[in-house]
């Protein structure tokens, strides 16, 4: 039985980490996300405060089994995945899984795979970022309410498989309205003139610009 139990994203950094700790502590590697909005419909609650319906992601049964089998034999579990949002977000989804505390000192992050850095954020593990879930729950949802609407519509004009989401629907949009502006443009046609001239008799030279006819403002 393993007195620690440390669940990172991928097994090649869990091979790497098992290395730097010693023999009482196990690493496994969650594969990423192990829950999602479902694939079948919408999953998210316009009516409720966009409230996302998160479902665990089909294919990854035996995984959770095995990650809730060794988080009951372990003292401690570390959640110990990417120190970014996505990150955090699969270690509360993780916590959720596996019914940790939230409130508990149970996350730790390192952002170099060396002894020393693992080892230091195993020794000074937090309370998870709800900053940080949040902010990656808001992208996930505004890529739902976008792509999942738009998508379809993509398919039928263009070509299956394509995907529109938050990011591809406001390039799309810049696009088409740089677009718009180029085709209303009226061209005007304007002249620069400019004089090379001398004094009489001596050898100074100056350039002039034609500025204005009269009292008429003229472009140049």
């Amino acid at each position: 039985m393993a007195d620690k139990l440390i669940i990172v994203e991928s097994p090649a950094k869990a091979n790497t980490i098992k290395k730097f700790l010693g023999g009482n502590t196990k690493v496994v590697a969650s594969m990423g996300h192990i829950r999602d909005l479902p694939k079948s419909k919408l999953g998210v609650n316009i009516e409720n405060d966009f409230e996302p319906e998160y479902i665990n992601i089909r294919g990854k049964g035996d995984l959770i089994k095995s990650l809730k089998k060794e988080a009951g034999k372990a003292k401690k579990v570390y959640l110990a995945t990417d120190p970014d949002r996505e990150g955090e977000a699969i270690a509360w989804h993780l916590a959720h899984i596996l019914e940790l505390d939230e409130k508990e000192k149970n996350r730790v992050t390192f952002n170099e795979i060396t002894k020393n850095a693992v080892q230091e954020a195993i020794k000074e593990p937090r309370t998870l970022d709800r900053n940080l879930i949040d902010a990656q729950q808001a992208r996930r949802v505004l890529d739902r309410i976008v792509g999942y609407q738009i998508s379809p519509l993509l398919w039928k004009k263009v070509r299956r498989g394509l995907s529109a989401g938050r990011v591809q629907s406001v390039a799309v949009k810049l696009i088409v309205d740089r677009e718009e502006e180029i085709e209303k443009f009226i061209p005007e046609e304007y002249w620069n003139i400019y004089a090379h001239l001398a004094k009489q008799n001596t050898k100074s030279k100056f350039e002039a610009k034609f500025i204005r006819k009269e009292a008429e403002k003229n472009k140049s």
